[in-house]
């Protein structure tokens, strides 16, 4: 299984991170209701949408979304 710190050492290398970032979604997740709809909103660019699931899914797991996307776009250097 990828590591955060190996995607982050990647993109800094030159990859993709979009691209990068499809390749995991579809690995882990394709096949599955929710990893299907993910990846046809990502394809179709529906970012509004995709950040309502994170939001969600951040909620439930009693995160706060903005919190902790900040600090990933942190490690990302961005």
């Amino acid at each position: 299984m990828i590591q955060m710190e190996q995607i982050i050492a990647m993109i800094k290398r030159g990859y993709n991170p979009e691209q990068l970032l499809m390749n995991i979604l579809e690995s882990r997740m394709g096949g599955t209701p929710m990893g299907d709809n993910l990846i046809n909103l990502a394809r179709s660019g529906n970012t509004a949408e995709i950040e309502k699931i994170a939001r969600n899914l951040t909620s439930q797991q009693g995160l706060d979304y903005d919190k902790e996307f900040s600090a990933f776009k942190q490690q990302l250097g961005l």
